[in-house]
């Protein structure tokens, strides 16, 4: 029982410092598309691991099974609304940030 908590901890920590760099990733990046791929990875990823843990502190139950359909629902529901946005942005004529765009 005790080491499921620990594991929960573990998960939940390591889904914070996920979430941390998708954090630093939007704030250092330079341009949209950038930032969307940083965000859309680790955003996925970091509260996967949240709900991991939360699923483990509250056991097996309805919240477990409420927690199980909230992690489909994101991990299907993320990548797809970022690669909409990605696309929309290309398609209204946003450029991708380059190297030689820095120069001028």
């Amino acid at each position: 029982m005790i080491i499921i908590h620990v594991l929960s901890m573990i998960f939940i920590v390591l889904g914070l410092l996920v979430l941390a760099a998708a954090a630093v990733g939007v704030l250092r990046l330079p341009d949209f598309y950038t930032r969307s791929h940083a965000i859309g990875v680790t955003d996925t990823l970091g509260t996967l691991m949240i709900l991991t843990g939360i699923a483990g502190i509250v056991g097996f139950g309805t919240a477990c099974v409420k927690l199980v359909f909230l992690f489909l629902f994101i991990y299907l529901a993320n990548p797809t609304v970022t690669h909409v946005l990605v696309r929309a942005a290309l398609k209204s004529g946003l450029k991708p940030w380059t190297a030689d765009a820095k120069k001028t």
